[in-house]
């Protein structure tokens, strides 16, 4: 699918990133608009908590995980599931207006198209997916010891600011079967 992003450029964009707003930036433009505006556009980063803090993020960035990380292994499908972070729009509602313009993020692209489409359902209208994510797309040249890495591209990977220290403030931890509170 062509797709269209905040500059009115096209891009090819794989089914599992497009959203039903069909708005969508680079991790470089999402800094750029933030930038222009800090105090309306407003970055929401859907990773897990141990994602943002152990591989970093946009230090403006909310933390409100889209999905809850299970750590009973999957043999069939061979990976650590995920589910729906029960409280996620509830934890976005508290946070920000259905009218406030969002940029939203997660690790490449994927989980954060899944998370628009939620907030849509709940009516928010101005939602861009950031495309490459904070960790980017996967290297996919086998003669690159990046191989099958998320190294492609993405905020940590254009050279973007990012940090490791967290703001308690602009997290939300999922309750789930390892924190009940």
């Amino acid at each position: 699918m062509q797709t269209t992003n905040a500059q009115g450029v096209g891009q090819d964009l794989p089914k599992e990133k497009q959203t039903p707003m069909g708005l969508y930036v680079t991790s470089r433009e999402a800094y750029e608009m933030w930038k222009t505006s800090p105090d309306t556009i407003k970055i929401l980063d859907v990773r897990t908590p141990e994602e943002y803090l152990f591989v970093g993020h946009a230090e403006m960035a909310w933390n409100v995980p889209g999905f809850i990380q299970h750590y009973q292994w999957d043999a069939e499908k061979q990976k650590f599931p995920m589910t729906v972070n029960p409280s996620f729009l509830s934890d976005v509602q508290e946070i920000f207006a259905p009218d406030d313009q969002l940029l939203v993020t997660c690790r490449s692209g994927g989980r954060s198209a899944l998370a628009i489409h939620m907030l849509a359902k709940a009516g928010y209208k101005n939602l861009y997916n950031i495309v490459d994510g904070f960790e980017g797309d996967t290297v996919n040249d086998v003669e690159s010891v990046f191989n099958g890495l998320h190294m492609r591209n993405g905020w940590k990977n254009s050279g973007l600011p990012y940090t490791f220290s967290p703001n308690p403030v602009q997290m939300r931890i999922p309750k789930n079967e390892t924190n009940p509170l």
